[in-house]
C-alpha cells in the first residue's frame, strides 16, 4: 500500500503530530487498563449506534478525548461513543477512536482493545485520508500495533511513560493458518456460508474467534489467515463502523502486506458520508481475501 502524501503543506509538522498521538495512546493505555475494574457495568446511556455503553467505554472515551484533544496539530476528535466529531483545536489532522473495542468482553474478562485512526482531513473522512492507524491490545501483555510511514510496528507498553519496540516492519506470514468469522451463523448469507465451510475444510487452518475484533485481528497479523465480520441477512452493512474500525484495520493489514475488503473492494476504497456508517469487513492474506471476493461475486 502506498503511503499517502499529506494534504497539509508542512508534512514534518504532521509527522510530529502523529508521533505525539502515538505517545498519548501509549501513555493513556495503562490508565485505561487500570480503570477497568469496577467499570464492568452498564452505563445509563447508549452510543450513537444504539448499543448500551459500559461504564468503561465512557471512562476511556473521556480520557482519550481530553489527552488527544489537547495536542497541537489535532483539529478534530471523534469516537464511537459520541454522536458527532468535536472541534478540539486548529490543527489539520483528525483523530477517530474506538475507545474500548470489545467492551462486552469485560464481564467474562476476555480481550479488549483501543483502536485509533489519524486522518489528514475533516471527519467523516475517507480511508484514503488515513496517515496512521493502530490499536492497543489489553491482553496478558499490553501491546500496541502502529501503522505509519508505510510500515507496521509492535510495541510492548510497560508503564505510563515507556513503550518498547519489539517487532518492526511486520508483514503477514505467507501461509495463513487461522480463521475467524463473526455474526450469527444462521444470519450469514448463503454465499458467505459456503465460503466459510470451504475454509473450515482445510486441515491446516485453525479456528480462532474470541468476540473482540481487535483480538481476532491480532491473531491474523500474527499467524496469517482470514477474519471476517460479514454482511448479514438482518444487517447488509454488517456491524463494524467505518471511521473507527474498518478503515484503520484495513489500513494496518494492507500496510502489513495483506488485503482488506468489504466483499467487493478494498475497505480503504469504501465511501461513506455518515460518521457512524458501517461496512462488512474481511481482512487477511491476499489469496484468501481474493477467494472471498470471488465467492461473494
Amino acid at each position: 500500500m502506498a503511503t499517502k502524501d499529506f494534504n497539509t503543506a508542512d508534512s514534518a509538522t504532521a509527522i510530529q503530530t502523529i508521533d505525539r498521538v502515538v505517545d498519548v495512546i501509549a501513555a493513556t493505555a495503562p490508565e485505561i487498563r487500570a480503570g477497568l475494574p469496577g467499570r464492568r457495568i452498564k452505563a445509563e446511556e447508549t452510543n450513537p449506534s444504539g448499543e448500551t455503553q459500559m461504564a468503561a467505554d465512557v471512562f476511556a472515551d473521556d480520557l482519550l478525548c481530553k489527552r488527544l484533544g489537547g495536542l497541537d496539530g489535532v483539529g478534530e476528535y471523534a469516537s464511537e461513543e459520541r454522536p458527532e466529531a468535536i472541534d478540539v483545536g486548529t490543527g489539520d489532522l483528525s483523530v477517530a477512536v474506538d475507545p474500548l473495542d470489545g467492551s462486552s468482553n469485560l464481564k467474562p474478562n476476555n480481550t479488549v482493545g483501543t483502536i485509533f485512526a489519524v486522518y489528514d482531513a475533516p471527519l467523516p473522512a475517507r480511508g484514503t485520508d488515513l496517515v496512521a492507524a493502530g490499536y492497543v491490545l489489553y491482553g496478558p501483555i499490553m501491546t500496541m500495533i502502529v501503522a505509519r510511514g508505510g510500515t507496521v510496528s509492535e510495541y510492548v507498553i510497560t508503564d505510563e511513560s515507556n513503550y518498547e519496540l519489539v517487532r518492526d516492519d511486520i508483514t503477514l506470514p505467507d501461509e495463513g493458518t487461522v480463521y475467524g468469522f463473526g455474526g450469527r451463523v444462521p444470519d450469514w448469507t448463503d454465499d458467505f456460508t459456503q465460503f466459510a465451510r470451504d475454509v473450515e475444510k482445510d486441515p491446516s487452518r485453525k479456528l480462532r474467534y474470541g468476540g473482540s475484533m481487535i483480538g481476532d485481528v491480532n491473531q491474523i497479523l500474527t499467524y496469517g489467515g482470514i477474519f471476517s465480520y460479514p454482511a448479514l441477512e438482518s444487517a447488509p452493512e454488517g456491524k463494524l463502523r467505518v471511521q473507527f474500525e474498518t478503515y484503520p484495520i484495513g489500513y494496518i493489514l494492507e500496510t502489513a502486506g495483506g488485503s482488506s475488503s468489504n466483499g467487493e473492494k478494498s475497505l480503504l476504497a469504501v465511501a461513506k458520508d455518515d460518521l457512524h456508517a458501517r461496512s462488512p469487513l474481511h481482512i487477511g492474506n491476499s489469496d484468501l481475501v481474493a477467494e472471498l471476493e470471488a465467492a461473494l461475486a
